[in-house]
């Protein structure tokens, strides 16, 4: 052990299989941290240098322009627009604290990553990806705490920006999308477990498949919040690692009553229509007016609250009404790819994301992230007109 490192941060010291690992507990917005792990990986007392990151994490923190390459049309047609949404709230996030703190959160990670190739470590990434923490995280709750997770990214965007106090306490003890949902996730069971206890089950896998009886000596670098998890799933190594693993990064299936629901309003709304037209055609063609002013100005609305294009607006309009009747296509996916086509993101507008994001207003400056907010708000707005339109023509069906 270099005896030019003091040891500032919480460690453990656990033998398995032949392999003595280190594990070091960090904060990750502490430059004694970033120092304490740079001084310990360059004593070159270690073959291997585990940390607590995923690909896209790392990507994240050693090439700020990775967002360069995004296809974006292709990611809302596959479904990630949401989750593109959130990245993008937690890197601006992550961003305001880099300015006013002058530490990068992470910057300890990015520095053992870093060092261990330079100093001839072998480097093992042992945290499950973000996306598939985040889907796992959403599916897990029911619907109403969804908002509550909703709401906290809302407010990590929207609130002032000076970082507060408890902020930077929270972030001592775990990492940007801990801080933002730790106060909900130490409430509810099922927050906690996909956000914290998987994940230490999930790194303590990751080295027992990688790293135990391969090599001599392991410096494995993690939040403080996670090293008691880590080193009791260590202390009791499970007998498959690999099948535990490959358990935690599947992602469960999408409750089924959505898709039930929305295809039920489809059924209702259409035998409205029928109900209407054999009734008179006045009333069927008032029932049909009813669902296309509701639904067609809502999505426009919120076509129109991202400052989508005139007609990016116009074509939220035209296409909820028909979208809203075919589950399969949504009317954010239409809008966005209007303006899309409208307003082509430049490549200024992706290398200055994490700038622009650290202040709401640069959520309707960029290009790329307004083609998010027209596909979040044209979304929202169709989901509420339909569900709105829907009970407006059973009212007026039962009262005519």
């Amino acid at each position: 052990m270099s005896e030019s490192a003091p040891q500032q941060g919480p460690r453990k010291y656990l033998t398995v299989q032949g392999t003595e690992f280190v594990l070091l507990g960090t904060a990750h917005i502490s430059q004694a941290s970033a120092d304490e792990v740079a001084a310990e990986v360059a004593s070159r007392a270690y073959d291997a240098v585990a940390v607590e990151l995923c690909e896209s994490r790392l990507r994240s923190l050693t090439d700020p322009n990775h967002l360069e390459n995004l296809d974006l049309f292709q990611a809302l047609r596959d479904g990630r627009g949401g989750l593109i949404t959130a990245n993008l709230a937690l890197g601006a996030y992550q961003q305001r604290l880099a300015e006013q703190l002058g530490v990068e959160p992470g910057a300890e990670l990015k520095i053992a990553a870093e060092q261990a190739q330079q100093y001839g470590a072998e480097l093992v990434l042992i945290d499950r990806e973000v996306g598939t923490t985040m889907r796992r995280l959403y599916r897990s709750v029911r619907w109403y705490q969804r908002l509550g997770l909703i709401g906290g990214l809302v407010a990590s965007v929207a609130s002032s920006q000076k970082i507060e106090s408890e902020d930077v306490e929270r972030l001592k003890r775990g990492d940007i999308l801990e801080s933002t949902f730790r106060d909900m996730a130490q409430e509810s069971r099922s927050l906690y477990t996909p956000l914290i206890a998987e994940r230490d089950r999930y790194m303590a896998a990751r080295l027992l498949e990688s790293c135990a009886g391969r090599f001599r000596k392991v410096l494995v670098v993690l939040g403080a919040g996670h090293l008691e998890g880590v080193a009791e799933a260590l202390e009791r190594p499970t007998a498959d690692p690999q099948a535990e693993r490959r358990d935690l990064d599947t992602c469960p299936p999408p409750s089924r009553w959505p898709k039930f629901l929305a295809w039920a309003v489809v059924a209702v709304v259409l035998s409205g229509f029928a109900l209407g037209f054999a009734q008179s055609p006045e009333l069927g063609w008032t029932l049909v007016a009813t669902w296309v002013l509701l639904n067609g100005g809502l999505s426009a609305l919120g076509a129109a609250l991202a400052y989508g294009h005139p007609v990016t607006v116009a074509g939220a309009f035209f296409a909820a009404p028909l979208t809203s009747l075919n589950p399969t296509i949504g009317a954010g996916f239409v809008a966005a790819a209007i303006e899309l086509t409208m307003r082509r993101p430049r490549v200024g507008d992706f290398r200055s994301l994490r700038k622009q994001l650290t202040r709401w207003q640069g959520w309707w400056v960029n290009r790329v992230a307004r083609t998010l907010l027209v596909f979040l708000f044209a979304s929202l707005g169709s989901a509420a007109g339909t569900y709105l339109a829907g009970a407006r023509i059973v009212e007026r069906l039962i009262s005519a």
